[in-house]
């Protein structure tokens, strides 16, 4: 089986839960750190599935691989290879596929509820789940691209996760661990006192609280979608 392409930006946004995942179900990956100068690659025949991982950027930035993930996203789309996005790897999707990533009207850090939306594309990802508490650390958001449907929602950001096809990009984060989200804490404690005025924004003290279970109950919905992402992925 080809592996998993999974696509970093910086350091402290790795893909944690989401390689645990991979490795649990034998599934190879192989990661490209663009935080360290690694170039994108062209072919993506040479990977069952893509993944984008978070970042602190925009994809509205003028950095040098933007413009060339962009790209690898809509060649995945043309070539059925599926892509998953988490948070700015769900902005860069949106972007790639013709919608837009702006400022979100509420900053989003912490823990908060997610409604799945009702129609079938939906239900084909989450099944009969109808809610669930993911995290978030966002202040820009993206729109639907032409062609997807929106899955997730909620209300300080209407469009928390879009799917098309095999292909699923998402604001909220679902591959965090508990280590992840306490290194994030620390080292986006100015952001934090600094938006502290936002409705969508915790202090560290919430975030952390009943962490564990927290972040437990968040592995299994990881689960849910990883699995029906997977599904997608050539087995050649």
């Amino acid at each position: 089986m080809k592996p998993v392409a999974i696509f970093r930006y910086a350091r402290s946004e790795g893909p944690a839960y989401f390689a645990s995942y991979l490795e649990r179900q034998a599934i190879p990956w192989k990661l490209f750190p663009l935080d360290e100068g690694r170039a994108v690659p062209k072919d993506v025949r040479r990977f069952s599935g893509l993944a984008f991982m978070g970042g602190p950027m925009s994809v509205n930035d003028a950095l040098p691989w933007i413009k060339p993930l962009l790209e690898l996203v809509r060649e995945a789309v043309r070539q059925d290879v599926p892509a998953l996005g988490h948070c700015f790897g769900g902005q860069l999707m949106s972007k790639a596929l013709g919608g837009e990533v702006t400022s979100a009207q509420v900053k989003e850090i912490g823990w908060g509820q997610v409604e799945v939306a009702d129609n079938n594309v939906a239900r084909e990802w989450f099944g009969s789940l109808t809610a669930f508490e993911s995290f978030h650390w966002h202040g820009e958001t993206f729109s639907i691209p032409p062609g997807a449907t929106r899955v997730l929602g909620n209300a300080h950001c209407a469009n928390q996760a879009f799917a098309t096809g095999k292909h699923l990009g998402m604001q909220c984060h679902v591959e965090m661990t508990a280590e992840l989200i306490r290194d994030w804490c620390r080292g986006g404690a100015n952001e934090i006192r600094a938006a502290a005025a936002s409705p969508g924004v915790q202090v560290p003290a919430k975030i952390e609280k009943n962490l564990a279970a927290r972040v437990t109950a968040l592995h299994k919905i990881a689960d849910r979608i990883y699995d029906r992402w997977s599904e997608g992925l050539s087995k050649a």
